[in-house]
């Protein structure tokens, strides 16, 4: 998707939200959990931890609510695959460095003065940073990755004394993430979904 999309998204969501709405500022940060998930069963894979930082804004209303978000975003996976000549485990890591881009929607329900808790769903544009593919066993295969990709956050958190916000969501991929390809021609498309266990802070 290109880069004016998301814009035009983000200037329709400020404009859309109407005057008497809470706007807050914030920064985010959290945890990865990967889970590369490959079509076919040449790579053995372990999932691995990474994390993700950056500035947030909510729009707050009585029922429902909008956060986005300008996040930066690495995870990765370590994978195994025996090799024939010589035979033997080869290990390697691939990563994913990316900005990424969520877009959600929040229900919240009160629980008081000082906390609420809230569910949120909604799109999410990535931009993958640095290089765009990898060697890997000693050049046996590479590792690419895609350009851009969209994914689909779900997930619930709690707001706590109106400034503090702990969540914890699932982050879907829509397509592919990227490919392996052995020198033998064989391809293997991956997807990198992810748990995210995230803390921001409201000023």
């Amino acid at each position: 998707m290109k880069k004016s999309y998301i814009i035009a998204l983000v200037v329709f969501l400020f404009i859309s939200v109407p005057a008497k709405s809470q706007i807050e500022f914030g920064v985010k940060g959290g945890l990865n959990i990967s889970n590369f998930s490959f079509d076919k069963k040449v790579f053995d894979k372990s999932n691995q931890t990474g994390f993700f930082i950056g500035p947030t804004v909510k729009f707050s209303l009585p029922v429902v609510g909008f956060d986005i978000s300008a996040l930066y975003d690495q995870r990765s996976a370590d994978l195994s695959v025996y090799m024939t000549t010589p035979e033997t485990l080869a290990k390697e890591t691939i990563k994913q460095q990316q900005i990424v881009i969520p877009v959600n929607a929040r229900f919240s329900f009160g629980l008081g003065e000082t906390a609420s808790i809230f569910f949120f769903a909604g799109p999410q544009f990535g931009f993958n940073l640095g290089d765009k593919s990898k060697k890997l066993f000693d050049e046996v295969a590479e590792w690419k990755l895609k350009t851009a990709n969209f994914s689909i956050n779900a997930g619930l958190g709690a707001m706590l004394l109106g400034h503090l916000q702990v969540s914890a969501n699932y982050n879907f991929a829509c397509g592919k993430t990227g490919e392996i390809e052995l020198i033998e021609g064989i391809k293997d498309k991956a997807n990198a979904n992810v748990w995210q266990i995230s803390l921001a802070y409201y000023f």
